[in-house]
């Protein structure tokens, strides 16, 4: 399977991919879903993420993006405060006021939740394009990329916005270490963080 770093060039297929990815996410869909079914500010809200991770050169990709991995190092932001105000310009101009609560409260727990001390690698996102679903793209993107921050000396942490990939990341070596819910309709998060002898 061949991987590789993404640069600026690949932001708008990552973006795509997390858009389609994401759309029936147990936590995430909820929250960005649109009643009239306009998905149109799915990639925008994305491709944020993505940018923001560019620089730390720990965004990987599959082929033209058929899979995506979002790491940070930890201890730096997730994106800059110019792109954070483009996030929220997206949420402020497509979603409802229930939505916008959620999504603050989402990314406040995930900021008071994740652990800080130990240096690690966060990942952020995971995906695969639906079309490629069940070729495990991901899941070998991620084995491979843990294999890399292990021999450097570093643990992994994540946050599982879908209760269905727990397993997946327990069979990569994660091991839930505690949780939170969705303040729009209590879906679970599950943190889980991946010691170097896993």
């Amino acid at each position: 399977m061949p991987h590789r770093l993404a640069d600026a060039a690949d932001v708008p297929a990552i973006a795509a991919t997390l858009a389609l990815a994401f759309a029936d996410d147990p936590v995430w869909g909820p929250v960005l879903r649109r009643p009239d079914g306009d998905t149109s500010h799915l990639e925008p809200f994305w491709r944020r993420f993505v940018e923001g991770a560019l620089p730390y050169r720990t965004v990987w990709v599959v082929d033209d993006g058929d899979a995506v991995a979002v790491w940070l190092p930890s201890g730096e932001p997730e994106m800059t405060e110019q792109q954070f105000a483009e996030v929220e310009a997206v949420v402020d101009a497509r979603l409802d006021a229930e939505q916008r609560r959620a999504f603050d409260g989402l990314m406040e727990a995930f900021e008071s939740n994740h652990p800080h001390g130990e240096p690690h690698m966060y990942l952020s996102l995971l995906a695969s394009n639906p079309a490629r679903r069940g070729e495990g793209l991901g899941q070998r993107l991620l084995a491979e990329n843990l294999r890399a921050f292990a021999a450097d000396g570093l643990p992994a942490y994540l946050e599982s916005t879908n209760p269905e990939n727990d397993r997946r990341y327990e069979r990569a070596g994660f091991r839930r270490v505690g949780g939170f819910t969705s303040p729009l309709d209590g879906a679970p998060i599950t943190t889980m963080w991946r010691a170097l002898d896993a």
